[in-house]
């Protein structure tokens, strides 16, 4: 498989090569050459098949020629340890829940495959830097994925302030040892976080002096593991008889809360590949540009705004050059497709009161606004709710990583998974530096 890029101003590139770029030389994002379609057969055997199964067929298009067949089984096998099981909340509406990997939110599932498959193409003793930036969930899960990993070293930037405790301390946790992971608070939003480190790719001195790469969904590596739970949430709904042969007798809607539109990429993509899914919600806070953007015809970037859910504060999403490239920049396609809709904090707050009071179901902020992204938000009138309509939302972080926010709503403790109190409880590193890509540079030459 050759990977080209968005603005078409680079060769075609192996797998490999896209995986350790990350971003391409024209200052395009990587895309597969082609999206190889399932067959009706292999989507008819889809409920009967694993995660890592599932896993095995999404990804081994993408890495054709560059990995083995067996060393692909090794990494999936491996990285996917974790369930992501489909829960039903009300008649008609499932959650997906991401939440189970080591870092309880989405990302562990493309930072995991991703930290897996550079450490079994990497060659020789030059190390690699990873680069990322983080509005929150992206760096703890980098963070654990790549911990320990041989000739690597990770440097994580993140928004100060506007991440919460608990993702601080996982961002954190590596910093008071000798370790290869480095998180660093930078005094700004994520927008700055990400600005630095586009400066960072796009500087021939630094690029020239070391392996540097991208660990967000800018990278194909991360990006096209996520493409694997869409499948897989859709062999669940077979398995307890929301669809026969997949895709037939139901309308499917996929709700994906979206910051960066990595998550939703992934799903397009899928679909694309042949998976029947009727629409996508891209569901966001009020950072908007793209819900904006299928009202007017008109992407236009702004600053971005804090809100209770901070890993979609992002106000230029690097992913949305990669949907365009998808629909050909066809908004009319693009909307046939995917319908936006934005939601205030207040409308969270309320909707994670309301659904845990009469479903007991308990929601994330980002949770929250991909439920409503199906149910609207008062909980009645919504996009799916018909006759022969089953919604999926995809609930991308475990409600404790948001303790100070959610347990104020519904007046109780959330209980902590084990690893996330221990995170919580032990000695907290914090380094702060400035929005500065000198400060930057200085950092990734120490």
């Amino acid at each position: 498989m050759q990977f080209v890029t968005t603005r078409g101003g680079s060769s075609p590139v192996s797998f490999t090569t896209a995986l350790f770029a990350g971003l391409a030389p024209d200052g395009g994002l990587y895309v597969p050459e082609t999206i190889e379609s399932w067959s009706a057969d292999e989507l008819a055997r889809l409920s009967r098949r694993t995660l890592t199964e599932i896993g095995l067929r999404a990804l081994r298009p993408f890495t054709r020629g560059d990995l083995d067949p067996a060393t692909l089984e090794a990494v999936v096998v491996e990285a996917l340890n974790f369930p992501i099981p489909l829960v039903e909340v009300q008649p008609g509406i499932f959650s997906l829940e991401l939440f189970h990997g080591p870092t309880f939110a989405f990302k562990d599932v493309g930072a995991r495959v991703m930290a897996r498959l550079m450490a079994s193409r990497h060659r020789g003793d030059d190390p690699i830097t990873i680069l990322a930036a983080t509005s929150g969930d992206t760096g703890s899960a980098v963070a654990h994925a790549f911990h320990g990993v041989p000739n690597t070293r990770v440097v994580i930037l993140y928004p100060d302030g506007r991440v919460s405790p608990t993702q601080e301390a996982q961002l954190t946790i590596f910093n008071g040892e000798q370790s290869n992971v480095r998180a660093y608070a930078v005094a700004g939003s994520f927008d700055d976080c990400h600005r630095l480190t586009r400066e960072a790719y796009a500087n021939p001195d630094l690029r020239r002096s070391m392996r540097l790469t991208s660990a967000n969904s800018v990278n194909v590596g991360r990006l096209l593991p996520q493409s694997v739970y869409y499948f897989h949430a859709m062999a669940q709904l077979g398995q307890v008889g929301q669809v026969g042969r997949v895709g037939q007798g139901s309308e499917v809607v996929f709700s994906t809360p979206s910051g960066n539109f990595g998550n939703l990429t992934a799903g397009l993509m899928a679909k694309r590949a042949g998976l029947p899914i009727a629409r996508f919600v891209a569901a966001t806070n009020v950072n908007d540009v793209v819900p904006a953007y299928l009202e007017s015809g008109r992407f236009e970037p702004r600053p971005s705004v804090a809100t209770l859910s901070n890993a979609m504060d992002v106000g230029h999403p690097s992913n949305f050059d990669r949907m365009l490239w998808l629909y050909d920049s066809d908004l009319d396609a693009m909307r046939r497709d995917v319908t936006g809709c934005r939601f205030t904090d207040d409308d969270v707050r309320a909707t994670i009161k309301r659904v845990y009071e009469e479903r007991g179901y308990l929601l994330d902020p980002h949770s929250a606004i991909a439920y409503m992204g199906l149910m609207g938000r008062d909980g009645q009138v919504g996009l799916v709710g018909q006759a022969g309509q089953v919604g999926v939302f995809l609930s991308t972080a475990h409600p404790a990583k948001f303790a100070e926010i959610v347990e104020p709503i519904i007046g109780r403790p959330v209980e902590k998974p084990p690893a996330l109190a221990e995170a919580l409880n032990g000695p907290q590193h914090i380094i702060r530096i400035r929005a500065s890509l000198d400060r930057v540079l200085g950092m990734l030459d120490g």
